[in-house]
């Protein structure tokens, strides 16, 4: 066995390669890029070096990162997720919300429609949109959820290259939201509506509202946040074992939401950072196919 088919290795290279995609997507120029596809692009140069194994000569390591990994770092920060802080929001922003959603479905139907990428040499286009579909209703963790379910995963180039997409357009899009709002206040003024439970709060508890800030995390908190995901990959998987219709990550991600509306899972400390290295990881092996 050749040393870059060693696991403790490639291992060694992948965290390397998160700490140093993070790192660089700090930079001014390369924080437009993103991490996400830092690693992937890096990953990919390493692999075409043959300093890390490629799709070619795949070790066994990669397959369990495909299977173990990736799930994982979607159950660890669908975790964060807290369905009471919806009031905070206030009924006019979740019509915008439903609005908003119901408008994503509809133009990747019709976009789909008038430019049939599956006549037009895109592998897995069907996948591809519904990837789409879900990162701009729920972020990364739904377009990674559902490239695994797809496999779309195991393509390397087209996964960069709807990374890159997905990238550029959202800038566009962060750009419209900043500009948009004060044009629309101007044209039609309103005063400000906040929602009971914020109104006397000052700027620090609003912040620490928001941001959720969890300190110290001990190794009770790591050990039972890992109990929790992979008793939930199993559930997940026994459940798809039974029921062949229903996707292994649909009941994972199911059963993610459940658990993140308990008040003793929601003191668990840790859980983002270990969803967001496990996702990073997971897209590291990515760039290598």
């Amino acid at each position: 066995m050749s040393f870059i088919q060693q696991p403790a290795y490639i291992i060694t290279v992948l965290l390397l390669l998160v700490v140093f995609s993070e790192w660089l997507a700090k930079k001014k120029f390369f924080k437009h890029i993103g991490a996400v596809l830092i690693i992937i692009i890096a990953a990919a140069i390493l692999a075409n070096l043959k300093i890390i194994p490629s799709s070619g000569n795949a070790p066994q390591l990669y397959n369990r990162i495909f299977e173990y990994a990736a799930p994982l770092g979607i159950f660890f920060l669908l975790l964060e997720v807290k369905l009471k802080d919806l009031k905070l929001a206030g009924l006019p922003m979740l019509v915008m919300f439903f609005i908003g959603s119901f408008a994503t479905i509809a133009g990747v139907v019709i976009g789909y429609w008038i430019f049939s990428p599956q006549h037009h040499h895109v592998n897995q286009a069907n996948a591809v949109a519904g990837m789409y579909t879900g990162t701009y209703i729920g972020g990364s963790a739904n377009l990674n959820a559902v490239a695994l379910q797809y496999g779309v995963n195991k393509d390397g180039t087209l996964f960069a290259a709807v990374n890159a997409v997905d990238n550029i357009i959202t800038t566009i899009w962060l750009l419209m939201t900043m500009l948009i709002p004060p044009i629309l206040q101007r044209l039609f003024p309103r005063k400000k509506n906040t929602p009971p439970e914020m109104k006397g709060l000052s700027d620090d508890e609003l912040r620490s509202l928001v941001t959720q800030v969890k300190t110290v995390t001990t190794i009770t908190d790591i050990s039972l946040l890992l109990a929790l995901g992979f008793g939930s990959m199993f559930i997940s998987s026994l459940v798809t074992k039974y029921v062949h219709q229903v996707p292994s990550i649909l009941v994972l991600t199911t059963l993610a939401l459940v658990f993140a509306q308990i008040p003793f899972v929601q003191k668990l400390k840790g859980g983002k950072l270990m969803g967001l290295l496990l996702i990073m990881i997971f897209l590291a092996v990515i760039g290598a196919f």
